[in-house]
């Protein structure tokens, strides 16, 4: 699997992530829509924190979601953290 194949699974993921809290339906937002704009607050934020630890077997910080506040940056910065 390449690397673009391996972030596209991050992002997809973390998209699906997002429609499974209920708070958009996958058309209704982009890989570069920022969270607060699709309405994921800091109780999702952290929920999503948990969620990736046990995905990927990775320990985050839930600043990191703020830090990288959209699908493409997050996945990015999860990939760095050897998310994939």
């Amino acid at each position: 699997m390449s690397v673009t194949e391996t972030g596209a699974a991050v992002e997809n993921w973390l998209a699906g992530r997002i429609v499974a809290y209920g708070k958009k339906d996958a058309g209704d937002f982009t890989l570069d829509t920022d969270f607060s704009d699709i309405g994921l607050d800091s109780v999702y934020a952290l929920t999503l924190c948990g969620d990736i630890e046990d995905e990927y077997g990775i320990e985050i910080d839930p600043e990191l979601m703020w830090d990288h506040s959209s699908i493409r940056s997050l996945a990015g910065a999860l990939r760095e953290l050897g998310a994939v």
